[in-house]
């Protein structure tokens, strides 16, 4: 079957390294909302910098895995580290959350203000019981969103993240986009980070927005 860029596959991970330049072409590709710019940082982001940019959400409401609903406004002062995935995703889901407890770690007293958010594209299996137990397996502060298929849709859609069922004999898995989205202290919309990328880069970005002024 035809694969979406930059989307992975339960199966297997199809991909090498993703050029840069690539994912800058889709994620960008318009031009900037007339909102103020953020203050300017003391040296350039390493993922693709999405500020002001109009076609992305500003924001997301689903609920929680205790079924309360969560939006930005709940993370005031804190970065947002936004993933899309699922639970029986075989190993870049995983890896992308190990990677987000490590960049919490080497954030050191910062990492206190990293939020690290997980949107199940599959929520008929993701159970409120599993996400809890999937996230407390990261690290407890790690909050999953469950919505119902028509909030996930319309999450989905805001976020440009593509998501989509593939059979696999009596039961199936999903292909997914797989970059992470960061939001600022301030609610702002910032980044796409690459799976790919390494710690060192994901810490780097969101150490230079902890730190921003603005």
């Amino acid at each position: 079957f035809c694969m979406h860029p930059f989307v992975f596959t339960g199966r297997r991970w199809p991909w090498g390294g993703l050029a840069g330049a690539a994912l800058t072409a889709m994620l960008w590709g318009c031009t900037p909302a007339s909102e103020p710019p953020p203050a300017p940082l003391p040296e350039p982001l390493r993922g693709v910098e999405l500020t002001g940019n109009p076609k992305y959400g500003k924001d997301f409401h689903l609920p929680d895995a205790d079924g309360k609903e969560r939006s930005l406004a709940d993370f005031k002062g804190k970065a947002v580290l936004l993933y899309f995935g699922f639970v029986q995703c075989p190993d870049v889901c995983p890896t992308s959350l190990l990677r987000a407890a490590e960049v919490k770690k080497m954030l050191g007293k910062d990492g206190e203000r990293l939020q690290v958010i997980f949107v199940t594209v599959d929520p008929k299996r993701d159970t409120p019981e599993v996400l809890r137990a999937y996230m407390n397996a990261f690290d407890p502060s790690f909050i999953a969103l469950r919505g119902s298929d028509e909030q996930l849709a319309k999450v989905a859609e805001d976020f440009k993240v593509y998501y989509r069922k593939v059979p696999t004999g009596s039961s199936y898995t999903m292909d997914h986009t797989a970059h992470s989205y960061v939001f600022d202290p301030q609610g702002r919309l910032r980044l796409a980070l690459r799976h790919e990328q390494t710690p060192q880069d994901y810490a780097h970005d969101i150490g230079l927005l902890l730190k921003a002024p603005n």
